[in-house]
């Protein structure tokens, strides 16, 4: 992906040096379980949402301390905001078409651990979306685990990463997150995972469709990009960490996809470039 030099998006956040927490009154709660939902897209342990809570209406103030950061760190900053700022060129425009104005997200880097709007995070989770907030939140170090851990090798799988994240925020705004929401918590912990499910592929299928929107805009991806982004697709698939951690596999128990089926969806997605495309939720087996 050729992104150097290119505009970077001014929603992004630093809060790199920010240590402590502000825990507001009712801090956590229907929010936070909403996280623990998506924030597994990465292999994250979602039971982490849930450590060192702070009890409801107590506050610890943040202090803002010096970055310490390198010149790698400050590239995946920078990659980082060029990828927002194309996500946003997109989807106002798929936005403006339809005679809505987008609302564009906001994009927290932080270390370590992070204070959201869903509860106090740590960087184990891997990115997530806050919906309360409307908010993506990166632990900039979450790229070489991506790479080293994962095995997803270029640029284009970081940038698939955020796009998923921000694909997210596109069901938010259309009202798709809420939705499920309200009927996971009248359904069986199955049938609520397999809506979970329909909710993370389809958020892959806005992330394909939005590389294919920027090729055709700004023709910035090379040959090698899609496989890039196919390779992470694969890496996490709910079957293959579960192979990975645990030596074998539980459907029931999946909340993102096979790797098969969050690929497929991407390249859906990156096929077809129309949104009307990305119905995962009326088809028997997505």
């Amino acid at each position: 992906m050729r992104w150097a030099g290119r505009r970077e998006s001014e929603n992004v956040e630093d809060r790199r040096g920010v240590s402590g927490r502000t825990v507001a009154v009712g801090g956590g709660g229907i929010g936070l379980l909403i996280v623990a939902l998506i924030v597994m897209l990465c292999g994250g342990d979602p039971r982490v949402l849930f450590q060192d809570q702070e009890p409801l209406g107590r506050s610890v103030p943040q202090n803002q301390q010096p970055i310490q950061t390198n010149e790698r760190e400050e590239q995946a900053k920078k990659f980082v905001a060029v990828v927002l700022a194309d996500t946003e060129d997109v989807w106002n425009e798929i936005f403006r078409k339809s005679g809505v104005q987008y609302r564009e997200p906001k994009l927290v880097i932080f270390r370590d651990q992070i204070q959201s709007a869903c509860g106090f995070t740590s960087a184990a989770v891997g990115p997530f979306y806050c919906p309360a907030d409307e908010k993506i939140y990166i632990d900039l170090g979450f790229f070489d685990e991506l790479e080293n851990r994962f095995g997803a090798q270029g640029d284009f799988a970081r940038a698939y990463v955020i796009a998923h994240e921000v694909g997210h925020h596109i069901q938010k705004l259309l009202g798709t997150m809420d939705k499920v929401n309200a009927l996971q918590a009248r359904m069986s912990e199955a049938k609520a995972n397999d809506l979970s499910v329909r909710l993370e592929l389809q958020a892959d299928f806005y992330a394909g469709l939005w590389a294919r929107r920027t090729q055709e805009m700004k023709g910035v991806l090379d040959q090698d990009d899609i496989p890039e982004a196919l390779g992470a697709a694969n890496a996490i698939g709910d079957d293959r960490l579960q192979m990975e951690g645990q030596g074998y596999v539980v459907p029931e128990s999946f909340t993102h996809g096979t790797a098969q089926q969050r690929m497929r969806w991407f390249k859906r997605g990156w096929n077809t470039g129309d949104i009307r495309q990305g119905d995962t939720f009326s088809i028997a087996n997505p």
